[in-house]
């Protein structure tokens, strides 16, 4: 799942996965305290953010959970190419799910807008 910050992915992601019953991942999970839910961005680390949402994939797979939900802004083309070389190694089938923010809600992590303005611009959409 794709989209800028406050499009919903999120709780997409969360509500197809049956409860938990399908494993759902993002790198905002790395910002995430497991115990009070809240939620701290450092941008120094999130390249580990990024890998370590790349090995839970990659675990899931191994594990071939017949689903897995990914839910990450993936504003470039090149922000998913590892998530789908993974997928023909594990013979998954990938549907990239793009989600807009039709429904005028803020952000879950106070992204300023202007942020978000920067982000949009270098959204990329691939037609094939």
């Amino acid at each position: 799942m794709r989209g800028l910050p406050g499009s919903g992915k999120s709780a997409i992601a969360n509500e197809l996965s049956e409860e938990g019953k399908y494993p759902v991942y993002s790198v905002d999970d790395y910002f995430t305290d497991l115990h009070t839910g809240s939620y701290q961005f450092e941008y120094d680390k999130n390249h580990l953010a990024y890998s370590q949402c790349l090995t839970n994939v990659e675990s899931a797979m191994k594990k071939e959970a017949e689903k897995i939900f990914v839910h990450n802004t993936f504003t470039m083309e090149w922000e998913m190419e590892p998530y789908f070389r993974m997928a023909v190694m594990y013979q998954y089938i990938v549907h990239v799910m793009t989600v807009e923010n039709r429904h005028g809600q803020k952000n879950i992590h106070d992204i300023p807008h202007e942020l978000i303005e920067k982000m949009a611009e270098k959204y990329k959409v691939v037609l094939y």
